[in-house]
């Protein structure tokens, strides 16, 4: 088993501490899965000007492999340096409905709203095995006056029909699929382990037709690949037409960690792209305001066209990182009724094995140009302090496959959409082996 790289002596405290304690429980081709024995569950966010006051994640790392994901730094937290150990080590917080029994406090939750799947996606392939979302879902279901909101790329969340309508009953409850474009090969190569967008799509569909509010997040949006009017619209429809309430959306922001992964998908995918995004982020993680404004206007006009509404802060799901200290202790939870021991489940036989190609080593990983890598303890620093605030927007279509065309001035070669639409986002060619 690997074990974090950094502090691995008698001086880890925290959550360091924790991840060299955890227990090996299975190792996959693509992952290992550890158990990790948690303190807290409920993650506080102290800046005012976030939406979410609380957060929720039941894993640490995600199988997903996202080469976007914004919060592939938390491992760093546990002494990880590799991008790639926030895919492939994935810490499993065994006894967190145990712990949100006594944290879910209503006198001090009442008009908060509490996020769950914001460093993690709480639908990743660990759920079918291991059930510790549905087993959270479960404490929430005897709570009442709570804002609850839950993001994923997940369609393991029809199982949890049961208790989503539960919980909706008493409660303000919202769910996100998050779906970054229609085209199956660019969502293979930018998301390699997420179900395809039509079963996202048909999820968002099954949610809906439940009753259970549910949008899309449009996240993030990155430029030349998915930020055209047409791959705009293409998701938007896609939503509008499979039942979503709403839609929020973010563009690309490239954190230490992330910057690392997302370079490895250009140089594998679209190293024309290399020198565009090297020149875009080589002073800061974050896109220009003009390209922000430029982005905030044609999703804005294509929501109207669609007939969406605007969006408002509080609606708005948000990735905050958990904090590198464990987070305070909160009172008992006056439960409304009995509460429900935790479901074991049986284990499931798939848990979502799939191929991984080739990866550069350590020294070989790309960076922008003028762009000076901080250090580990620097990044942690100042994530410690800081929440990350992203919308998110989302993207669904009617499900038909069609043919599409090369995107002009791009040199991308398309591949296949789930729906015809007015417009062709860009696909890529995935490399051999992973056809």
């Amino acid at each position: 088993m690997s074990l974090p790289l950094t502090n691995t002596g008698s001086t880890a405290k925290g959550i360091e501490r924790l991840a060299q304690e955890a227990e090996p429980l299975l190792e996959k081709a693509t992952a290992e899965y550890l158990g990790l024995e948690v303190h807290s569950v409920l993650n506080r966010c102290a800046n005012a000007d976030r939406p979410f006051a609380w957060t929720i994640n039941p894993y640490r790392g995600c199988e997903l492999g996202c080469r976007y994901c914004y919060a592939r730094y938390t491992h760093e937290f546990m002494g990880f340096t590799r991008w790639q150990d926030f895919e492939e080590k994935i810490y499993i917080k065994r006894n967190a409905a145990r712990i949100l029994r006594r944290e879910l406090t209503p006198a001090r939750l009442k008009g908060q709203q509490i996020a769950l799947g914001t460093a993690t996606d709480p639908y990743q392939p660990a759920e079918r095995r291991y059930r510790v979302t549905r087993s959270l879902l479960e404490v929430i279901a005897h709570g009442e006056g709570l804002r609850l909101s839950i993001t994923t790329k997940g369609d393991l969340i029809t199982r949890d029909l049961d208790l989503l309508r539960r919980i909706a009953l008493r409660n303000r409850l919202r769910v996100y699929i998050t779906i970054t474009t229609v085209d199956r090969t660019l969502a293979r190569a930018l998301e390699p382990r997420v179900p395809p967008p039509e079963r996202r799509l048909a999820a968002l569909r099954t949610l809906a037709n439940a009753g259970i509010p549910a949008g899309v997040a449009l996240s993030p949006i990155m430029p030349d690949l998915t930020d055209d009017p047409a791959s705009l619209e293409a998701v938007i429809a896609a939503a509008a037409a499979h039942g979503a309430s709403y839609l929020s959306w973010n563009v690309l922001f490239l954190k230490p960690g992330t910057r690392q992964a997302f370079f490895d998908f250009l140089e594998r995918h679209a190293p024309h792209l290399r020198a565009r995004y090297a020149t875009r982020y080589a002073h800061s993680a974050f896109l220009d305001r003009p390209y922000t404004d430029r982005i905030r206007t044609l999703v804005g006009e294509l929501k109207r066209k669609h007939g969406f509404p605007e969006t408002g802060a509080e609606e708005s799901p948000t990735p905050i990182h958990e904090a590198e200290v464990e987070p305070e202790q909160l009172p008992l939870f006056r439960i409304v009724a009995s509460a429900s021991p935790h479901a074991s489940g049986s284990p499931c036989a798939d848990a979502g094995t799939s191929i991984r190609g080739n990866r550069p080593s350590d020294a070989g990983q790309l960076q922008p140009m003028g762009y000076s890598e901080p250090s580990v303890k620097e990044t942690a620093r100042k994530n410690r302090i800081q929440c990350q605030h992203q919308e998110s927007s989302h993207h669904a279509r009617d499900g038909t496959d069609t043919d599409v065309a090369l995107r002009r001035g791009h040199g991308i070669a398309l591949g296949r959409t789930v729906a015809p639409s007015p417009s062709v986002p860009p696909s890529l060619t995935l490399p051999r082996g992973q056809e």
